[in-house]
């Protein structure tokens, strides 16, 4: 046995001892089995796991059941998408024959709505926890202790304790930025202003930006590098930002914001250039920071990354044996299938008697921009670092359906392959319903597949997915 091999094998079994004793304990006696500090969508999922694998399982929320995803992420998100996506349907379908005299859009009852559907998932929530048999605690936890919690003056103990209390979004220290929202507060808006600046390069700013858009608002993004949506394909980010500026949004890159004024009703954003924008709202979506203000993790021994988030191991554990965490606190992907993966992952490991890590290799993500883009696998420029030479197909054509509506958006599809193995190494997409169309790729990616296979399956015709199985002319490298 190699050296490094035996390494990772006595830390293994230095992890499965220290675990093995966190599950049988000493004699002393604890109110929980494991303490789940925060339900959202990875710390409900593990409490109920537990609940169900016969453990006693107490967990803490002081907000909302679900977190991020379900009342302020993903879920509302994907809502107001549709309702963006329906005012472009609207223009296509004059050619198609359908013509409608007057349409208005009214933003108080899309809220309405969706607040309504949040409830019904927040109620959702807390049957499956009941049903499970956790006790849910409404309260903001703070460890006091290896094992102690303190529940807004209740102290309980458990033998075993989970932080997943997800992240918070974050807002530079600039002049005026009392005057800003973030994303938290753009789900619950009293009323829609006739313009919008927002401010960041990640996927909450493009998909506000597009959202904000199709409602009819007049927007303008500002971000301090020179692309959006840094970390994806190069072509894909180029691309969005092609199509994005088509439908009319105002795209300023390598700027940056001085400061933020109140003027009359208006705000007026304060470029460094010194150029400003009158607007009725300035969003911030800079980045989110690990929630952990007051969770005492001084108290309890709980060590800290640089950058704020829960240093953990593979296995979710952190710096004490019996407290373990996982999900966009430790700062690794902030996505809620990771996290809820990761919940499963730290289940197997405490009940199911083998250690489990998480396998983050092939994670499908999308961004519900319009257009949508999808994403598995690697960015062209990450598969250069790792791979070397690559090959690389691409395709930039109108969807069949612009064809009778007129409208002159374009879609981009893109594989990656290792010319080595003929594996598939990254496949992007940007079009309609991306999201929808990576996810059955993806698999295909999980279990390994080759650009061969992709070229000996038959596409369903008339699809933007057929693409992928017709790919047939390399790019050619740069330089030749």
């Amino acid at each position: 046995m190699g050296k490094d091999k035996k390494k990772e094998t006595d830390q293994k079994d230095r992890v499965q001892k220290d675990i093995l004793q966190v599950k049988t304990g000493s004699i002393q006696s604890f109110d929980y089995d494991l303490f789940v500090i925060g339900a959202g969508s990875g710390g409900a999922r593990a409490a109920r796991m537990a609940a169900q694998a016969g453990l006693k399982v107490g967990i803490a929320e002081n907000s909302y059941l679900g977190g991020t995803c379900v009342n302020v992420g993903c879920v509302p998100k994907k809502l107001f998408t549709y309702a963006a996506h329906i005012s472009e349907d609207i223009k296509d379908a004059a050619g198609y024959g359908w013509q409608a005299e007057s349409l208005t859009f009214d933003w108080s009852k899309l809220l309405t709505n969706k607040n309504a559907a949040i409830v019904q998932l927040n109620r959702s929530q807390e049957r499956m926890l009941m049903q499970a048999g956790v006790t849910l605690h409404w309260a903001r936890a703070r460890l006091t202790g290896p094992h102690q919690i303190d529940l807004a003056g209740d102290l309980v103990t458990a033998r075993t304790i989970l932080i997943a209390t997800g992240g918070w979004p974050h807002v530079p220290d600039i002049p005026g930025r009392e005057h800003v929202i973030t994303s938290n507060e753009a789900f619950f808006l009293e009323e829609l202003p006739e313009k919008a600046v927002i401010v960041g390069g990640g996927y909450i700013a493009v998909e506000f930006a597009s959202i904000l858009k199709g409602l009819g608002v007049d927007v303008t993004q500002i971000y301090r590098g020179p692309l959006f949506l840094r970390g994806f394909d190069d072509d894909v980010r180029g691309h969005l930002a092609t199509e994005m500026r088509r439908h009319g949004i105002d795209l300023r890159f390598d700027t940056q914001v001085a400061r933020i004024e109140k003027s009359g009703s208006d705000l007026e954003v304060i470029l460094e250039d010194g150029e400003t924008i009158k607007t009725g709202l300035v969003l911030y979506a800079t980045g989110r920071k690990a929630n952990t203000a007051g969770l005492g993790l001084d108290a309890a021994g709980v060590e800290r990354n640089p950058n704020g988030s829960i240093k953990v191991d593979a296995y979710f554990r952190t710096s004490q044996p019996h407290i373990f965490s996982l999900g966009d606190v430790i700062g690794r992907l902030q996505l809620t299938p990771v996290a809820i993966a990761e919940a499963m992952a730290f289940i197997q490991t405490l009940t199911g008697g083998q250690l489990q890590a998480m396998d983050y290799d092939n994670v499908p993500t999308a961004v519900f921009s319009n257009p949508n883009i999808g994403t598995v696998g690697l960015s062209e420029e990450k598969a250069c670092r790792d791979y070397g030479d690559v090959d690389v197909y691409l395709s930039r054509f109108r969807p069949l359906k612009t064809l009778v509506s007129g409208g002159q958006g374009q879609a981009l599809i893109k594989l990656i392959t290792d010319p080595a193995t003929d594996r598939v190494l990254g496949l992007h997409l940007v079009g309609p319903e991306a999201g929808e169309i990576v996810q059955g790729f993806a698999v295909a990616m999980k279990a390994g597949a080759t650009k061969a296979q992709f070229d000996a399956t038959v596409g369903i015709h008339p699809t933007l997915a057929e693409e992928y199985v017709t790919l047939r002319e390399k790019r050619p490298a740069s330089g030749d």
